[in-house]
């Protein structure tokens, strides 16, 4: 799923994305289609969990978005590993 905000912080779903696997392939054909439908600029900022092909795949196609791992996410991770 890949959801976006503007400036006041209104979000809005861009796009719906089925695949079998995050592969890189799933996620390069999901950001090129919103290329396809309209979004002309490179978003500023990309937020996410650890999909696996996430982050190679914004890397082509959006090639000047910044990245930064998802805290929430993160923490969880972090926190699962330390009580068991």
């Amino acid at each position: 799923m890949v959801v976006g905000a503007d400036e006041y912080g209104h979000k809005v779903l861009w796009a719906m994305i089925d695949g079998l696997r995050e592969s890189i392939q799933i996620w390069r054909e999901g950001l090129l289609d919103l290329k396809r439908r309209g979004q002309k600029q490179n978003p500023k900022l990309a937020i996410g969990d650890g999909a696996l092909g996430f982050w190679t795949a914004l890397r082509e196609v959006f090639a000047t978005t910044r990245d930064q791992r998802c805290q929430v996410r993160k923490t969880m991770n972090v926190l699962n590993l330390r009580s068991g």
